[in-house]
């Protein structure tokens, strides 16, 4: 076919927009720095997700939070500022307790006590698997001691992490994440961690299937390269970097995960997107 024929849609960002169907966030870093209180929104987002609902996208938000409830957590981003509803966030609890249900396990918790509520209802007797999700304060020795007891314990040894994050930034500075603990429990027990939440396939699959989109349709912005942009490319997605929350500048270096944009904020991202669609 002679040149000038056809048009190739523009697959690169942030040309890709204009096919875009939905938009998923990550929360910490991206809406807000965590901290003191309820934290505090990162400039210009609040009116981003505004800005987001007002057009034809779908959104929906992702997170790897395991502090608190679901309800607790969007409650407090309500108080934020932000246009959130509950049926808008996936967090990994809600999903780890339909695996629970799903095979039949009873859960020993090394969770932050805030999250303890979404586990209200699950058999915890005479445990047959351990979750770990960000207990922070709570990751001492003795509970740590406590839940590889339990792994070491049983025939078949079952840990589910809810995400696999290194560490992530609060107000005060950069604090550790549960894929820290989670990699001392695999490397003292020699097995291997089921990851709920971001980076999985599976966590970011029911994403989309709650939007009723395919991967391509969708776009992932977060401000983890890995399991934010990294997790999304690997589902076929697009995946953009925020220079905001954990962002580290050799991200933009990373030898194996390159974002398909990288932006200074969400508000700057979703002004390229609206852009590319008004024309």
């Amino acid at each position: 076919m002679r040149r000038g024929h056809f048009v190739m849609a523009d697959t690169g960002w942030p040309g890709c927009a204009k096919s875009l169907k939905g938009v998923i966030l990550d929360m910490c870093g991206v809406l807000y720095d965590s901290g003191e209180g309820d934290g505090v929104a990162i400039p210009g987002s609040i009116e981003a997700v505004r800005k987001l609902k007002e057009s034809d996208l779908q959104l929906r938000f992702c997170t790897n939070e395991t502090q608190a409830t679901r309800e607790r957590f969007v409650a407090k981003l309500q108080r934020l500022g932000f246009d959130i509803s509950a049926s808008e966030v996936f967090p990994p609890a809600p999903a780890t307790i339909a695996v629970l249900k799903e095979r039949s396990l009873r859960p020993h918790l090394l969770v932050h006590d805030g999250l303890l509520p979404e586990f209200d209802g699950v058999d915890k007797t005479n445990p047959n698997c351990v979750i770990i999700g960000d207990a922070a304060e709570h990751f001492s020795y003795q509970n740590l001691n406590e839940a590889f007891r339990v792994l070491i314990g049983l025939e078949k040894p079952v840990l589910f992490s809810l995400g696999q994050g290194k560490y992530y930034k609060e107000t005060d500075g950069l604090k550790l994440d549960v894929g820290v603990y989670m990699k001392a429990l695999e490397y003292a027990c020699d097995l291997k961690a089921e990851v709920i939440g971001k980076p999985s396939p599976t966590f970011f699959q029911s994403v989309l299937s709650d939007m009723g989109l395919q991967s391509h349709e969708a776009l992932m912005i977060g401000d983890d390269l890995l399991n934010d942009v990294g997790g999304a490319q690997h589902c076929g997605m697009k995946g953009v970097q925020v220079r905001t929350g954990k962002y580290r500048p050799s991200d933009e270096r990373h030898p194996t995960v390159k974002a398909d944009g990288t932006v200074d904020n969400l508000a700057q991202a979703v002004e390229l997107i609206l852009n590319q669609r008004r024309h």
